[in-house]
């Protein structure tokens, strides 16, 4: 069992993020796939199973199942690597083989609904925090946890103490962490805080509208900006800083300036700062894409393959400051 200590200052600086991001939870994905699922999750195998035969079934103790906890921490490894763009497909890819092919086939062809799912998520819980304070979401962030002021127990892990010294807490949702109701992360590397994972499984409701297939037009516009820059011009949608935008696509602050930048450039949004405030919004080129409408004026530099790369797969290999 894990034991978070809080402070009064960690109490005041515990925040909510609406994703993990992809890395992280392609990782926790395969964790599920090397288990038997329930109903919510059953159609999603089936899915997963036409596109990766072998991940059709759950492995039998003693075969070839894979040790989803290594995998956990190598996707940490490479998230850290690439400060903390959990979301960039070049991370995922150069990971492991596993986390590649399980992203391919299992998470990106649903990526824009499970990214509105874990948002619609994480305000649920901000409405907890508005009636009832940091304390009553953490009461009830998971029926397996326990808060017992001033400490958080969560189960199934390393027996451990983690005191946070007034560093706050990260909380986010995960719909693939299934097995156990949270997963303590490495402190980011901003400011220092660690991230909670907690289980946030969909009912059948909602599994029903979340294992949907994509349609041809959102994968085109993955294919053709990147699947990140595609789901930050659908955040961009609504008008929101690079903060914002960061924290909706579950990705450092800096990344998502190099995207924006990027998109910037090729004229899919534009940039208005207004005191000590950046703000992003899409272009009617941007909505036009978006839309699935033929965009013949779209510049070619916002197609970026070096070295053969697909663009799903290209992304700045260090840091650039934001």
């Amino acid at each position: 069992m894990q034991r978070i200590h809080f402070e009064a200052a960690d109490l005041a600086r515990t925040r909510l993020r609406p994703t993990v991001g992809p890395l992280v939870e392609t990782a926790f994905a395969v964790g599920l796939l090397g288990r038997s699922v329930g109903a919510p999750y059953a159609r999603w195998r089936s899915q997963v199973g036409k596109r990766l035969p072998r991940w059709s079934s759950p492995p039998s103790h003693g075969g070839a199942a894979l040790v989803p906890e290594a995998l956990i921490a190598h996707a940490e490894q490479y998230a850290e690597r690439y400060g903390e763009e959990y979301g960039e497909p070049y991370a995922v890819q150069q990971a492991s083989t596993e986390l590649s092919e399980v992203w391919r086939a299992a998470v990106a062809p649903y990526w824009d609904q499970l990214r509105a799912y874990l948002e619609a998520e994480c305000e649920a819980r901000g409405r907890i925090v508005m009636a009832g304070g940091v304390e009553q979401l953490l009461a009830t962030l998971h029926p397996r946890t326990s808060w017992r002021a001033p400490v958080l127990e969560i189960p199934g892990g390393p027996d451990e103490d983690i005191h946070l010294d007034g560093r706050g807490l990260v909380l986010t949702p995960s719909v693939f962490l299934n097995h156990r109701p949270g997963r303590l992360m490495a402190a980011t590397a901003e400011n220092g805080q660690v991230v909670l994972a907690f289980a946030a499984p969909p009912d059948a409701a909602r599994a029903a509208a979340l294992w949907e297939e994509p349609d041809g037009r959102a994968q085109s516009l993955g294919a053709l900006v990147g699947q990140t820059r595609a789901a930050a011009l659908r955040v961009l949608r609504a008008t929101c800083t690079t903060s914002q935008l960061a924290d909706q696509l579950g990705i450092s602050a800096a990344g998502a300036s190099q995207h924006t930048a990027v998109l910037r450039e090729t004229g899919l949004i534009t940039t208005r700062r207004i005191r000590n405030t950046v703000l992003h919004t899409v272009t009617p080129l941007g909505v036009a894409l978006l839309d699935g409408r033929a965009v013949r004026s779209l510049p070619p530099q916002s197609v970026v393959r070096p070295r053969g790369r697909s663009a799903l797969e290209t992304i700045p290999q260090q840091r650039r400051a934001s």
